[in-house]
């Protein structure tokens, strides 16, 4: 697929994870680059990493949207590593880049991502991830996955409809 007009997804989630997290993560990245997808994520450590690692491992394009100064704080998965020094302010860098996103897991810098994604109107898929948030008893409008597969499919089908 012609990269430049590929899907653009993000798989958030925390800079530190379980390993069920993630073996998701990676299984998500996997699947994203197998459907021709572009796989975004914040560069580092844990579901960011996952993903990362599972996209490359199957020939994708993986984008590191890094809070830093220096390309080497990148994980070794991230093929291309965009520097911002923002600090965790690239978090809206990263949703505007999104076409959608699935989150897996997270505390409150992945909640942050979930809150530009929806302001941005970017589609939010979970896994495992927030959906007790509510504003005055509607909750956020995080479609709910329960396997890998099913989130990839999802994000995909929402991001080319252009829904929210």
């Amino acid at each position: 697929m012609d990269q430049a007009r590929a899907v653009r997804v993000a798989v958030i989630g925390g800079g530190v994870c379980s390993p069920e997290e993630e073996a998701i993560a990676e299984a998500v990245g996997r699947g994203l680059a197998r459907a021709g997808a572009v796989v975004l994520t914040g560069g580092r450590g844990g579901v960011m990493a996952a993903a990362s690692r599972g996209a490359a491992e199957a020939g994708g394009l993986t984008v590191g949207i890094l809070p830093g100064d220096e390309a080497s704080q990148a994980n070794p998965w991230v093929r291309l590593p965009i520097v911002t020094g923002l600090g965790e302010a690239r978090n809206a860098v990263l949703m505007r880049t999104a076409q959608a996103v699935i989150a897996i897991g997270g505390e409150y810098g992945t909640l942050s991502e979930i809150a530009f994604a929806l302001k941005f109107r970017r589609p939010v898929v979970g896994l495992h991830t927030w959906y007790g948030v509510d504003k005055d008893g509607v909750p956020l409008p995080i479609h709910r996955a329960d396997t890998p597969a099913e989130a990839v499919a999802l994000a995909l089908r929402l991001a080319a409809a252009g829904e929210r």
